[in-house]
């Protein structure tokens, strides 16, 4: 899916893996947990494109340029008996922030969730991360302040994918 003819978001691919994982890694560091990355390249391609597959990403390329991620899966709410996704991951790099990219990125993950007759939308969110929690509450998320955990469904989800 190409926006304003310099964004493109798509499905990652299996030789997108080291540069996803570096995004993973710039992830971390923005977060302030570097240390807490154990895993690699290797494995995520493993549980991206292995026989078992147990995670989906996309990717935002910026004129050509790996800028941003978003990695998600499946959940299941048995209050609603419906699927659900769970966003587990969604960065921009920062020289990339303020361009409509991660509204981009949220976007096309609950277009996917309205698709594929998803329940709800939800991942969670760093308390000390206000621009992020400002960011999310426009697009429609809810805020669960016990559990840190952003949900969007029914017909925020449905507007959010249109």
């Amino acid at each position: 899916m190409t926006y304003n003819g310099k964004l493109v978001l798509r499905f990652a691919e299996p030789n997108d893996c080291s540069v996803l994982f570096d995004l993973i890694q710039a992830l971390a560091e923005y977060e302030k947990l570097s240390d807490a990355v154990t895993g690699n390249a290797l494995e995520l391609q493993k549980h991206l494109f292995g026989e078992k597959k147990y995670v989906e990403a996309i990717i935002a390329e910026y004129t050509g340029q790996a800028v941003g991620f978003a990695l998600f899966f499946h959940n299941y709410s048995t209050f609603l008996t419906k699927p659900g996704i769970y966003l587990e991951d969604i960065f921009i790099l920062p020289g990339y922030r303020q361009q409509g990219i991660g509204r981009a990125i949220l976007t096309k993950i609950a277009q996917i969730a309205v698709e594929r007759n998803c329940g709800r939308l939800e991942w969670s969110v760093l308390d000390w991360n206000e621009p992020a929690i400002a960011f999310y509450r426009r697009m429609g998320a809810s805020i669960l302040d016990e559990w840190r955990i952003c949900r969007v469904m029914g017909e925020a989800l449905t507007e959010l994918g249109s």
